[in-house]
């Protein structure tokens, strides 16, 4: 289960009398199908089971449109920053620009993926294959949406972009062009005529014209015939969207234009050439003839565009949905059923923008697409009539999917962040829900996942996450670690277990580890009391390693007095205090060394008390006997030395 974050639980259903079952595994944001072989307790010894992965996402898994995931992020965050107060005529250009960025990524994405397909084995160039078909369906939708809805190019400039979109999606005349072109000669080719018939029904008129010199100058004596349907291909109008010229004026232009074709139909002038006869009938848009070059047009869309081009250049948006059921009527076979895709186009042509949606979230294998399109679409103002009955709107519900399935990655998890972010109504009840589920394997992840909690003001996601990495770092005795994320937590409880474990490991050892972070706790310190103590104690002997006695002193009397020191810990402090005790100097006054005597003695007192039933060693009780013989030597010389000192002071 690779790259799979969270290790799903796994639900065997009893084996059937062939011994094979199903599992399934639940994992975060996917339902992973198993499908399992019962193998009998003889084989494996314990009758476990095998488990196969038969069916998993693949796409967030590649390489290659991982790259198509994380650049999409950056044009999604670009596009939530363009202000909603602007006007939307001055918008448009924005969105434009952004869905054309998509697109790039889409075919750049497609690019790597048809060259990795060349370079690899069979059974990953075929999954490559597929992943290339999916993308380029994907961008083909995407453009035509592009072009009728953010866009919303207008009459007579609609048909250009129509134009633009066939050409760029149906290039397979390009490649056939090269070949011909290459060979020897170009004119006898057989697939020169296939060339130019496709240049015509793409309303690539220039290449077209530039293929048939090379046909004329091979027999001169149809050199006129080839010179008059030059003139025609050459005359053809074409709207300029930012000339002078009104849509009224191109239509009647492109109306004498037309009759002049029909004339020389009806004059026989090519009939003496097949090929330019067909051609001429093309630019009638005679419906058998362009039926006839079914296997040039391929598609029926790329059938309805030529038929728009030769038939009714001025088509409006709103006259689209007509033309584009009735050609693929006539261009599918009336048995067959139409593909998703055919679908999915004709309900863009019929404006339908949520049926595109629809039938796209089922068609396709991922959220990438719906989500970013629908986003894109949101922005537009296009979507805002459509809510869901469960409370949040088309936009929101399809970015959420998207995010989740995200979630599921090692990486790619890092990307969700945003998408939930601007998600204003369930946004951030899902990052809170996503975010706990976030592996953190390692502690530069866990601070990544820290960074994003506190940044959103989680709390309680913050105090989760550092709960579990102080609880791991415990269990690997990473004692500084586990203290850093208990404070970081504000959880006094397990500071105060942390900082007995550090007591425990200085009494054992006899100094401290991860100094750094004790020296520098600051306010951190009054998380607990039993952090303060350990602060405060570190403080004693930096005090003490510094030769400021005196300061030194106070700091461990008022440990002790101010009951912040563990009774358990008193001998130890006690013990500290000798050396200062055994300076010549005195240290103590009279009054500090009353306080320890009667700490030593409240302690002394209590270890008697504890003493007939305790299992302490022998061996233990007579050192302890020891330190506090040698502490009340100790303190009785000082109390005399601190008398007479204070005594010839006051005199």
């Amino acid at each position: 289960m690779e790259e799979v974050d969270v290790e799903p639980a796994i639900t065997n259903i009893p084996a059937a009398s062939d011994g094979k079952h199903m599992g399934f595994a639940w994992g975060p944001g996917d339902i992973l199908v198993y499908e399992t072989q019962y193998k009998a307790s003889g084989a494996l010894g314990s009758g476990s089971s095998l488990i196969h992965e038969v069916r998993k996402d693949e796409d967030i898994y590649s390489p290659i449109l991982r790259k198509l995931f994380n650049e999409s992020h950056h044009i999604f965050v670009g596009l939530q920053t363009i202000r909603e107060d602007l006007p939307s005529k001055s918008k448009k250009p924005q969105f434009v620009s952004i869905s054309k960025n998509y697109r790039s990524v889409l075919r750049a994405c497609m690019e790597e993926l048809q060259q990795a397909a060349v370079s690899t084995r069979d059974e990953v160039s075929k999954q490559y294959g597929n992943q290339v078909s999916i993308l380029l369906a994907i961008e083909l939708i995407w453009n035509l949406c592009e072009v009728l809805f953010i866009d919303a190019a207008p009459a007579g400039s609609l048909l250009l972009h129509l134009l633009d979109w066939v050409r760029l999606h149906k290039a397979e005349v390009d490649e056939k062009a090269r070949e011909v072109l290459q060979s020897e000669s170009p004119a006898e080719h057989h697939d020169y005529w296939d060339v130019v018939v496709s240049y015509v029904l793409q309303g690539r008129l220039e290449e077209a014209r530039q293929m048939l010199i090379k046909q004329a100058s091979l027999q001169p004596a149809a050199r006129s015939m080839y010179k008059l349907m030059d003139t025609l291909l050459g005359k053809m109008p074409f709207y300029n969207p930012g000339g002078t010229q009104t849509l009224t004026e191109f239509d009647v232009k492109w109306r004498y234009w037309h009759e002049e074709v029909d004339r020389c139909l009806q004059d026989n002038s090519f009939a003496s050439n097949q090929h330019l006869e067909l051609i001429c009938k093309i630019l009638l848009g005679d419906e058998d003839s362009l039926l006839e070059c079914k296997n040039l047009l391929s598609t029926w869309y790329h059938f309805l565009v030529t038929r728009l081009l030769f038939c009714h250049p001025t088509v409006k948006p709103t006259e689209l949905h007509y033309y584009a059921q009735s050609c693929m009527t006539m261009f599918l076979d009336s048995r067959s059923v139409p593909e998703p895709l055919d679908s999915i186009l004709l309900a863009a042509f019929e404006f339908d923008i949520h049926q595109v949606i629809k039938d796209c979230s089922i068609a396709l294998n991922n959220w990438w697409f719906v989500a970013h399109l629908t986003d894109l679409l949101d922005h537009c103002k296009l979507l805002q009539s459509h809510n869901l009955h469960f409370g949040s709107n088309l936009r929101e519900f399809l970015l959420l999917e998207y995010a989740s399935g995200l979630f599921t990655h090692h990486s790619l998890w890092q990307l969700a962040v945003d998408y939930f972010d601007h998600c204003p109504e369930f946004g951030r009840v899902y990052l809170e829900l996503q975010i706990e589920r976030v592996p953190m394997e390692t502690e530069r992840k866990a601070l990544k996942v820290l960074r994003i909690c506190e940044q959103r003001q989680m709390s309680e996601q913050v105090r989760s996450i550092c709960k579990i990495m102080a609880m791991r770092a415990l269990r690997n005795n990473r004692l500084g670690s586990a203290l850093s994320w208990s404070i970081r937590a504000k959880d006094a409880a397990f500071a105060t277990l942390i900082s007995e474990k550090f007591l425990e490991d200085y009494s054992a050892r006899g100094a401290f580890s991860d100094l750094d972070l004790i020296d520098n706790l600051g306010p951190s310190m009054l998380l607990s009391d039993r952090l303060t103590f350990l602060g405060k104690y570190r403080e004693f002997h930096k005090l003490y390693g510094e030769k400021r006695f005196t300061e030194a002193a106070r700091l461990l009397l008022s440990l002790m007095t101010a009951k912040i020191a563990p009774r358990s810990f008193w001998m130890t402090l006690l013990t500290d205090a000798l050396p200062l005790l055994e300076q010549k100097e005195v240290i103590f006054s009279v009054a500090q060394t009353y306080e320890l005597m009667f700490c030593l003695e409240e302690l002394t007192s209590s270890l008697t008390t504890a003493a007939p039933g305790s299992d302490q060693p022998i061996q233990e009780e007579d050192i302890e006997v020891t330190k506090v013989e040698l502490l009340r030597l100790a303190l009785a010389r000082n109390l005399a030395m601190a008398i007479v000192k204070e005594g010839t002071v006051n005199t």
